[in-house]
């Protein structure tokens, strides 16, 4: 019997305006773990909504489990046993999680005309599988009491409880740590044994070398290449993506750097503690350090989100007060979140909305607005920040995370902020997006801003960084000058000097 398990062959997809997929193909293998690897818009996400059922192909020709078949919803697709495990999570917060793997089909405690549903039954079957994971998660456990981690892991017990025979697993490490990471790689170790073959889409090109037996690169909607992962290399897979080498990306030319412009004295609250450091005009300040160290509470205190109880800022030499985003903002503070999706656009607004949102007053004429001033404003974003959006009132929901993530940015500079905030900038963004953004951190420090830059990834700290700060425990752990910037002088800071 063939190892194959799936065959996408010739796949095409046309939208309006849009070849989203051309002559795309996938061949699957039984206890495979398989990268799907492209920039965004290279036409991964719509291959899968084929493969799962939410988009029917024009063209092409799909074998599971070497028979020819028809996908032609989600139910189709569940029934083969075809699960995606989606980047935002997808469960009820407010339901436990043996309630979550049995929703919508619950199962019955009896055949009376009034039967309940059998909790003790679906709690048990839930916890078997949660079990042969080795999860520390109990089925009777609400969701909204679980991390991140443990929630994505509730995701694939859930696909297991199906049955199914392919996992697509969509960035499943974006908001996961080290530690949480390597808990991920033993399951899917473990789905391995059982046979289930798994589609796995990462940014983060490190892990497919770790957990991914071969890797599948699409460019522009089409199907450029397999390769083993034990017979390739980061480079030779960047360049079947993007056309050019890993080393480009961090090209950071000189630039100057002046007197210090912000202040941070003993500031304090519930989630900090006694944090002190100075950021330079035309700097780009680093801060490194684990999940949960502390370095989005630094941000959201400093943004004004989250109340500081002790301390002082001091920018331009002079004190300030930032309770709130709106003060913050005078003081030309700006900050790009770390969720762009939940804290950073308003996804069903159009472009052009989104970029002048937070200096909408500048084009108000008191009886309507200067439209010719704010679409002259947009319009230079779009095309500085080289933007690809249809025009300027496509729906930001429509763009690849690339793009959205230089919306956010433009968002801000178009307050022309004195200090930015960038928190996880490249996060779920494509090789070829991350260096875009790299080079328009690079023009903004030249031009004089100031930049604040927190990542968990560590190339992008000791490559982007002029200084890095390193937290630990809601504290800064150390500081370090570029010459000094070396993975383990971080992660030996990042853990308390563990």
């Amino acid at each position: 019997m063939s190892r194959v398990i799936l065959k996408m062959n010739d796949i095409h997809k046309k939208f309006p305006g849009v070849y989203a997929l051309k002559n795309a193909q996938l061949d699957l293998e039984y206890g495979e773990v398989h990268a799907l690897l492209g920039e965004n818009g290279a036409g991964k996400s719509t291959l899968i909504k084929v493969l799962g059922g939410i988009y029917k192909p024009d063209q092409g020709e799909i074998y599971f489990k070497d028979e020819k078949i028809d996908i032609n919803s989600v139910h189709d697709a569940q029934a083969r046993g075809i699960s995606i495990i989606h980047q935002e999570i997808c469960l009820v917060p407010y339901m436990t999680v043996a309630e979550n793997f049995f929703l919508g089909r619950e199962a019955d405690k009896s055949k009376s005309l009034f039967g309940s549903v059998d909790d003790n039954r679906m709690n048990l079957e839930a916890q078997e599988i949660l079990d042969q994971l080795d999860l520390d998660i109990s089925a009777t456990q609400k969701v909204d009491s679980l991390s991140i981690a443990k929630q994505q892991m509730v995701e694939i017990a859930k696909a297991l409880l199906k049955e199914s025979s392919i996992i697509v697993m969509d960035e499943p490490t974006a908001s996961l740590s080290g530690k949480e990471v390597d808990k991920l790689f033993d399951t899917i170790k473990k789905l391995k044994k059982k046979d289930i073959a798994i589609i796995y889409i990462s940014h983060r090109m490190e892990e497919l070398f770790k957990i991914c037996d071969k890797v599948t690169v699409m460019r522009d909607g089409e199907y450029i290449g397999t390769r083993e992962t034990t017979k390739t290399t980061m480079d030779e897979l960047i360049m079947m993506m993007v056309g050019r080498e890993l080393k480009d990306l961090y090209v950071k030319g000189e630039h100057q750097i002046g007197e210090p412009i912000l202040e941070v004295r003993h500031l304090s609250n519930d989630k900090l503690k006694n944090i002190n450091f100075k950021l330079h005009k035309g700097e780009l300040l680093g801060i490194s350090g684990l999940v949960g160290a502390g370095r989005s509470e630094l941000a959201k205190a400093l943004f004004g989100i989250d109340k500081i109880s002790e301390g002082q800022v001091i920018l331009e030499g002079k004190e300030i007060s930032i309770a709130s985003p709106l003060q913050a903002m005078k003081n030309g503070i700006a900050l790009v979140p770390e969720s762009r999706k939940e804290e950073g656009l308003v996804l069903i607004g159009q472009v052009g909305f989104n970029i002048t949102l937070p200096v909408i007053e500048q084009f108000d004429k008191g009886y309507a607005l200067d439209n010719e001033h704010e679409d002259c404003l947009i319009n230079q974003y779009i095309k500085s920040l080289n933007i690809k959006t249809p025009s300027a009132s496509q729906i930001v929901g429509n763009l690849s995370g690339g793009n959205q993530q230089k919306i956010v940015i433009a968002k801000w500079l178009a307050s022309n902020p004195k200090v930015l905030i960038l928190d996880e900038p490249t996060r779920g963004v494509d090789v070829g997006a991350k260096g875009e953004i790299y080079g328009i951190m690079t023009e903004l420090v030249k031009s004089g801003v100031s930049i604040i830059m927190i990542s968990s990834e560590l190339p992008e700290v000791i490559n982007m960084s002029d200084r890095v700060l390193v937290m630990h425990g809601g504290q800064i752990t150390g500081e370090l000058q570029k010459e000094e910037l070396e993975q383990e002088k971080i992660m030996k800071l990042a853990t308390g000097g563990i």
